[in-house]
């Protein structure tokens, strides 16, 4: 019940402060979430990784998959110059990281620049077609820039997305497709 009165109120905030992109990333809340597993354990969920990622190496979520019930994560420093691969456990501790601090920061100027992050690309994904994220990757190899965000539905589909970086809007991309990738 709590939780409930919880997530309304969240809700309610994101929709007072952050408009249409945010309602409807808050009208998804529930779905990006993972329920706790046995034992009291909350298996982390994409944005949980990226977040415990982030508390751990301060910067922009680069990429972001899932490959059994670790997560991998990377993630580039604000100032574009360090970079750090990290994964992270179902229980949201991040178990393995990875550092270089000599990179271009010209490399990642789009990305630093971009006014969606990877979080914000997740939402706007999820809320376009529901289900959970299961990875999320900045792309600007072609010349055009856009994250691209995976959501597996509950049937076990997944649904591949391109997301603006300024806009957040979601259009599908690629084709669905059966998955038999590790939960």
């Amino acid at each position: 019940m709590k939780r409930n009165v919880y997530v309304s109120a969240a809700a309610s905030v994101v929709l007072i402060v952050g408009g249409p992109v945010a309602a409807a990333a808050a009208a998804t809340a529930d779905t990006v979430r993972t329920a706790p597993a046995a034992g009291g354990r909350a298996d982390v969920d994409a944005q949980g990784a990226a977040e415990a990622a982030l508390k751990k190496y301060p910067g922009v979520v680069e990429s972001l998959d899932k490959d059994g019930s670790v997560w991998h994560v990377d993630v580039i420093s604000k100032d574009g110059k360090g970079h750090a691969e990290m994964e992270v456990a179902s229980n949201g501790t991040v178990t393995r990281i990875s550092k270089d601090t000599n990179d271009n920061p010209g490399e990642y100027k789009a990305l630093l620049a971009a006014k969606v992050n990877a979080q914000q690309a997740m939402k706007a994904a999820t809320a376009a077609h529901p289900g959970k994220a299961w990875a999320v990757e900045w792309d600007d190899d072609d010349g055009a820039t856009y994250w691209h965000v995976e959501v597996k539905d509950s049937s076990g589909k997944t649904w591949n997305a391109h997301v603006d970086p300024t806009t957040a809007k979601a259009t599908a991309s690629g084709s669905d497709s059966d998955s038999d990738d590790n939960d």
